[in-house]
């Protein structure tokens, strides 16, 4: 799918250029590195204003080392709260939770909870499936800690955006697998979870901020030898959606990901499970965190916190 400047939402054609440039950027390996040892550096430990932050390192149980984990929780409310586990983007191969501050913030306004966002092993170190582990792993200790935390201790949220979408989608299909932890409802935004990548919207992609050579470069590092990917790895190779949480989710008509979140919705509606789901025209991967304040970005995080508010009510009551 070819992208032009025409296509995308006349709001958010501002940064088109900029997108561009942050893409092009991305298709190189030094890019990727530079970002990981010293943007997310620079990150590390920032504080969301307006919340208790805390910070702590949790024990992996696949041999990686202690798992870095922001804890985010209103300054006050009367427990025990609903907990998120939030996984943040990235491609996989760079980012920190610290990186989606305004989301959590937002998350938290909304309806209160407690979030949990690890600073999971990145690909372009440590491969699939060094950063579902860890995920994973943070899971169980939300699990475990629930009560400590001042939490529910009987459900729990699993949400992240992009590659934190994919990842939260893998999370909560293992969750349903194997019952150790009992999801009340997903939120994978825009999720990067197809590595065959052979849809319509993603085959010759050349849209702002993340694209086909983006995407490619990025799933080559995660599964950087693997050969029988399966469901945990990619989310869409799912067969069987019956067990799954209901979903929240949107993706805009330009990005690669708009068809495998598509069919990954038509799958759940098909086994019945409830979902809230939209495509915002005109938009690109990302745009509501690179052009937070055009109306469509306003709309998209309007959506997506009023379902959240409306799942929290329905699922925690």
């Amino acid at each position: 799918m070819k992208v032009t400047r025409e296509m995308v939402d006349e709001d958010l054609r501002g940064r088109y250029a900029f997108g561009r440039i942050i893409a092009s950027f991305v298709h190189t390996g030094w890019f990727s590195l530079l970002v990981f040892r010293f943007s997310a550096a620079a990150l590390r430990g920032r504080n969301i204003r307006g919340v208790v932050n805390r910070e702590q390192h949790i024990p992996s149980t696949n041999g990686g080392a202690p798992i870095r984990v922001r804890i985010y929780r209103p300054t006050a409310a009367v427990g025990p709260l609903p907990i998120m586990l939030y996984l943040h983007g990235g491609g996989y191969v760079h980012g920190v939770p610290e990186q989606f501050g305004s989301v959590l913030k937002d998350f938290i306004d909304t309806e209160p909870c407690i979030i949990v966002a690890p600073d999971y092993r990145k690909a372009i170190e440590s491969p699939y499936p060094a950063a579902f582990n860890d995920c994973y792993d943070t899971l169980l200790w939300i699990r475990d800690n629930a009560a400590s935390l001042g939490g529910r201790t009987d459900k729990f949220i699993v949400s992240g955006h992009s590659a934190g979408g994919g990842l939260a989608a893998a999370v909560s299909l293992k969750a349903t697998d194997t019952d150790d932890a009992k999801i009340a409802f997903q939120m994978p935004v825009y999720p990067m979870i197809d590595d065959r990548q052979n849809s319509a919207s993603i085959v010759g992609n050349n849209a702002p901020v993340w694209d086909e050579k983006a995407n490619r470069l990025a799933w080559s590092r995660y599964l950087d030898g693997v050969k029988n990917v399966t469901p945990y790895a990619a989310a869409a190779r799912c067969t069987d959606y019956t067990k799954l949480p209901p979903t929240i989710t949107f993706v805009g008509s330009l990005e690669p990901f708009r068809d495998e979140t598509k069919i990954y919705i038509e799958n759940l509606r098909r086994a019945n499970i409830p979902v809230e789901f939209e495509i915002f025209d005109g938009a690109y991967h990302g745009f509501d965190m690179m052009v937070p304040d055009a109306p469509i970005s306003r709309r998209a995080n309007r959506f997506l916190m009023e379902n959240f508010r409306k799942f929290a009510q329905r699922y925690f009551n």
